[in-house]
């Protein structure tokens, strides 16, 4: 029962009628995002998330809460390279409340000066908080170093320096410019009837203007780069995430990564779990993930380990990496690793808030919502050839590796020194 409407302005709306539960979460979410910013404005599509929950024309923030409270209700909002989410999970009988609240907050808050000085000072102890949580900042440490001259390296949360300098002017310019109708898809699952949302939005945004192309620079593919980043902080472990290029969301490879991460690191019985943790006892926290985007991917694998044992994951990881290129994958894996992505799927459409989530990211990313059904056949016929095909691929170009732990400069340069001759050697293997 999915069914989706195009607003005149461009702007478009999707809905999945479940008659079966008694809620409903509802999304609007904005093609905009980190990867959208210049320089100077790194961090302002976090900050404008912030603010929208500060006060409208006719609600201040305590209302904002209060409102959604009083039906038993939740209402939250993330940033992410891409986009940003605004979302709200009610019983089906208050979907109005949701969407009069949800749609103030994104078209009328006024962006008080006042307001807008505290929540940068909210802001700048997250970033304090994210440079006090090394098994946090080692992924962001990891994507700037892998991608150092796309706009998809860069960190969502921005900086100290940026998101101290911004003011009331720059959030509504950047929101006046961007949220352009053609970029916002208004996501809704549940108990719900789709005319009666159609109706509510249309009311609200219809007469919202503006395009995409007139202000979103052309997609460019990142270029990935093999080099190593070390970042000292006084911690008690060794936090290493190393991975290689991957595949963007457009390109069906993706599918045929998802299961090699799967096999490599998705879950219990995936190798790296069982070589590092179970086998060997040098990691509580070991596993891998695909990071994947419009312009590009990357699949990557992350482990907490001491500093003494830190050299042996890495050297275990790369030898797993070396096995799975030279096609030793066995059928019993590439089933549990189809059924693990086939249980995780069907399980996660129990939840209402995962069904309106797929199908606003699907949206705005494939302008159409890709069936499970179609997911699920590309995935059964991946093959054992197609496994090998894809860790040649991905595994034969060297590997980007970033590490936060307790480092000193001696440390560094000799962590430096090793990986200059780890690429060199790579390289004439290669050759």
């Amino acid at each position: 029962m999915i069914q989706k409407e195009v607003l005149d302005n461009g702007l478009r709306i999707v809905t999945e009628d479940i008659d079966y539960v008694q809620s409903a979460s509802i999304g609007i979410w904005v093609g905009v995002g980190a990867r959208d910013e210049e320089d100077q404005l790194r961090g302002i599509s976090h900050v404008i998330e912030h603010m929208l929950f500060k006060g409208t024309e006719k609600r201040n923030a305590q209302q904002i809460a209060d409102e959604i409270d009083r039906v038993g209700g939740y209402i939250n909002a993330f940033t992410d390279k891409e986009y940003t989410c605004y979302y709200a999970k009610v019983l089906s009988e208050y979907i109005p409340v949701a969407v009069d609240v949800l749609s103030d907050m994104f078209l009328n808050s006024v962006v008080n000066p006042e307001e807008l000085g505290r929540e940068k000072n909210v802001i700048l102890e997250e970033i304090k908080r994210h440079e006090d949580q090394p098994d946090d900042l080692v992924h962001d440490v990891f994507f700037q170093t892998i991608w150092p001259q796309h706009v998809l390296g860069k960190p969502v949360i921005g900086t100290s320096q940026t998101v101290s300098s911004f003011e009331r002017d720059h959030l509504l310019n950047y929101m006046h410019r961007r949220y352009t109708p053609d970029t916002i898809v208004v996501s809704a699952a549940g108990n719900l009837e789709h005319k009666k949302i159609v109706d509510m939005v249309a009311e609200r945004f219809g007469k919202l203007s503006g395009k995409r192309s007139d202000w979103r620079a052309p997609d460019t593919q990142p270029t990935a780069t093999v080099a190593q980043k070390t970042v000292s902080k006084p911690v008690e472990q060794v936090h290493v995430v190393m991975g290689v290029p991957g595949y963007s969301q457009t390109d069906d490879r993706r599918y045929k990564l998802s299961l090699m991460d799967t096999v490599l690191g998705g879950g219990m019985s995936s190798r790296l779990f069982q070589e590092i943790r179970e086998k060997r006892g040098l990691a509580y926290s070991v596993g891998s993930y695909t990071a994947s985007y419009r312009e590009g991917g990357l699949f990557a694998v992350y482990a907490g380990t001491s500093p003494t044992t830190a050299d042996e994951v890495i050297e275990i990881v790369k030898r797993e990496f070396d096995n799975v290129r030279t096609h030793n994958v066995t059928e019993d894996e590439l089933l549990r690793a189809k059924n693990q992505i086939r249980g995780g799927m069907v399980m996660a459409q129990e939840s209402m808030s995962n069904r309106m989530m797929r199908m606003g990211k699907n949206e705005l990313v494939h302008d159409r919502i890709i069936p499970i059904e179609e997911i699920m056949g590309k995935i059964q016929a991946v093959t054992l050839d197609d496994l090998h095909d894809t860790a040649k691929a991905i595994f034969s170009t060297g590997y980007t590796l970033a590490q936060v732990g307790p480092f000193d400069e001696k440390d560094k340069a000799a962590a430096q020194m090793q990986a200059d001759e780890n690429e060199a050697l790579e390289q004439e293997v290669l050759a």
